[in-house]
């Protein structure tokens, strides 16, 4: 089975939006447990210092955006992904460049004494 990053982005979706229903439930049972307890695990979790973002850290990243009144949409997830993995535009090779063969050494830049 072949998955694409869309849709890891809404399978990653669903399972944050699941999440998010958790915590709702624990903070309607015990208020303000969400800006003291979770948030600040969810900051350190997400690594918010790194500029690039890691794999690891972009389920942290959705779950902590959708503690906001806008949470993060699947577009930009699947851009974060993508950045993640190195498939974004400009930063992978071809397919054909990373399956085409290495070009042979030329002859002409051996500079060793004969």
């Amino acid at each position: 089975m072949i998955i694409t990053t869309e849709q890891l982005a809404e399978l990653l979706a669903g399972v944050v939006r699941s999440q998010q229903a958790i915590i709702d439930a624990i903070e309607s049972e015990s208020g303000g447990w969400r800006n003291t307890h979770l948030i600040p695990k969810l900051n350190t979790a997400a690594n918010l210092r790194l500029p690039n973002v890691r794999l690891l850290d972009i389920p942290s990243r959705v779950l902590l955006r959708s503690q906001s009144r806008v949470p993060m949409d699947v577009a930009t997830i699947a851009r974060d992904l993508n950045a993640a993995l190195g498939t974004g535009r400009g930063t992978a090779p071809s397919a054909a460049a990373a399956t085409a063969p290495a070009a042979p050494p030329e002859d002409d830049l051996d500079f060793s004494e004969s």
